[in-house]
């Protein structure tokens, strides 16, 4: 039995059982930072709060993504150094980057720190003369959907059963030139 303990603690992280009360933070000053393999315990709690019914990534995939050498990795953090925030983006050998995931705590949404997220990756691509990045969104986040449009992707391919649970997504693709 605690052999397959071990392999679950492995592949999955616990997530919480009682559903979270969600109260507004206190308005802030935040700070977009490097995210580091010394994070993974952090990113992967904010992780679970930002995708309660989404997909959420394993020890094993951000334990890959926090030690390869073509991802880039950010945090937003508060004054006291509270991550809020986080985005990863794999460096193809092609020139592109493609945005893994992107989340904000919930009681830290609607600030402008997603946008601030996603500026601060788009430069550092720029200055690494990445020419394109990608991502894919659920067809059903239109909120997210809304956020790319805005700073100028455009859904380019449906991809049928994209998710674990069947949900299709969007290819969305961006120039950064």
């Amino acid at each position: 039995m605690a052999v397959l303990q071990t392999i679950r603690d492995f592949f999955a992280f616990e997530q919480e059982k009682e559903p979270e009360i969600i109260v507004s933070a206190p308005p802030s000053i935040y700070e977009v930072r490097t995210l580091t393999d010394k994070h993974q315990k952090e990113v992967m709690l904010l992780n679970l709060r930002c995708f309660k019914n989404g997909e959420n990534y394993t020890r094993h995939t951000f334990a890959y993504l926090l030690g390869d050498p073509k991802t880039l990795s950010y945090r937003v953090v508060t004054p006291n150094g509270e991550m809020v925030g986080f985005v990863f983006v794999l460096i193809g050998e092609n020139g592109s980057g493609h945005l893994t995931t992107i989340g904000v705590a919930p009681e830290h949404r609607r600030r402008g720190l997603a946008e601030k997220l996603l500026t601060h990756t788009e430069k550092a691509l720029r200055r690494r003369e990445i020419n394109t990045i990608m991502l894919e969104v659920r067809v059903s986040n239109t909120v997210a959907q809304n956020l790319y449009r805005g700073f100028g992707y455009s859904a380019v391919q449906r991809v049928a059963n994209y998710y674990n649970n069947g949900e299709d997504c969007f290819l969305m693709v961006k120039s950064l030139f």
